[in-house]
């Protein structure tokens, strides 16, 4: 049954396509419903209007319409599926492709144009999600296992370590081990995030160099595991002369929201204490000026209801800092390096009282 020509001016006004033609000055003619869906503009706003308001310049919509009079992309006066870009109201760039024509009154002038404008966004993104699907198949193949042999290797590296450092520190080369750990972890959640975006169907795309994009790998990957809201703006003071030690620590207790202040040594932590308030200590147990023990027994008389904590990277108390701190009355927990988080965590919640409440 033949379409009426009632019935197809219906069909094209509320196509979900851009449709848009232009008289013969190039000025907007007819815009649809598709258009209008698409680019932000009503029918009112660009009914007269110059039709490069659609288009980033005026050199692109010259690009179109010297397609349409070229013959390399379908007969002399048409174009079929060329790729452009329009802009929107909003100022959005929208990928197209345009299949249209030049129209001609019976004396073969130029009556003006119409194109059918089919809005690339979502197939664009199917087939980005398809490669970025098959990247990320490759990549957990390729790549896991060299992660696995590296995590293994590094364990065996720290048994040796510790066998060969005897009674010296070595707090030091194990925090470096701890460190690539970390990466190697990071690394393996930056392979689950695409696995996710894969299966999600979502991506989110961010800024690189001028107009090149990147997947954006972060968002997900540092949101990590759920915070503990017991612990935040929970004050605690992290003191230790080595600085990765502090940097790995701070950064294991700011993201649970806590507030963290570093010390280098005894000294520096009671300079800290004079200025600002904390609600718990956590201490290294060899350090230079003054040591755990001292630290220890400062803290016990100045501020006795304050909790503090120590670690160490020995395997035994080779100056007896520890037992003498407990002779004296220390209670909290002794930490090996490098500190489990998920113990940390629990310690401080049970040395600040905040265990009990509700997460």
């Amino acid at each position: 049954m033949p379409l009426s020509r009632e019935r197809l001016e219906q069909l094209i006004e509320h196509s979900s396509d851009i449709v848009i033609a232009t008289d013969r000055t190039g000025h907007v003619a007819y815009y649809n419903d598709g258009a209008a869906a698409s680019l932000g503009y009503t029918a009112k706003e660009v009914h007269g209007k110059f039709a490069d308001i659609f288009y980033p310049d005026i050199a692109e919509a010259r690009r179109v319409m010297g397609a349409m009079r070229s013959d390399e992309n379908g007969p002399h006066g048409r174009v079929e599926t060329f790729r452009t870009r329009l802009i929107s109201k909003a100022g959005e760039m929208i990928p197209v492709a345009i299949s249209g024509s030049i129209i001609y009154d019976n004396d073969g002038e130029e009556k003006g144009t119409i194109g059918f404008a089919k809005d690339l966004r979502e197939i664009l993104r199917k087939d980005q999600l398809a490669t970025l699907g098959e990247v990320a198949i490759g990549l957990s193949h390729e790549i896991n296992n060299p992660l696995a042999v590296v995590l293994n290797q590094v364990e065996l590296l720290e048994a040796e370590i510790f066998q060969l450092a005897g009674e010296r520190d070595c707090s030091e080369e194990i925090e470096r081990l701890d460190s690539l750990r970390r990466e190697v972890a990071r690394i393996g959640e930056i392979l689950t995030r695409l696995g996710e975006m894969v299966e999600d169907e979502c991506y989110e795309t961010v800024d690189y160099i001028g107009p090149s994009k990147m997947i954006d790998l972060r968002s997900e990957t540092r949101r990590g595991p759920s915070v503990d809201r017991r612990l935040q703006g929970l004050r605690v003071l992290v003191v230790d002369d080595d600085q990765g030690v502090c940097r790995s620590i701070c950064e294991i207790l700011e993201k649970e929201g806590c507030e963290v202040s570093c010390a280098e040594d005894g000294i520096d932590a009671l300079e800290c204490l004079e200025q600002k308030q904390f609600d718990a200590v956590l201490s290294d147990v060899l350090m230079p000026r003054m040591d755990g023990h001292d630290l220890y027994l400062e803290v016990k008389e100045r501020y006795p209801n304050l909790p503090i904590m120590m670690m160490t990277a020995f395997h035994y108390d080779k100056d007896h800092i520890i037992k003498r701190s407990r002779v004296e009355g220390l209670t909290g927990i002794v930490f090996k390096k490098p500190v489990d988080p998920e113990r940390l965590r629990k310690a401080l919640l049970e040395v600040s009282g905040r265990a009990v409440k509700a997460s």
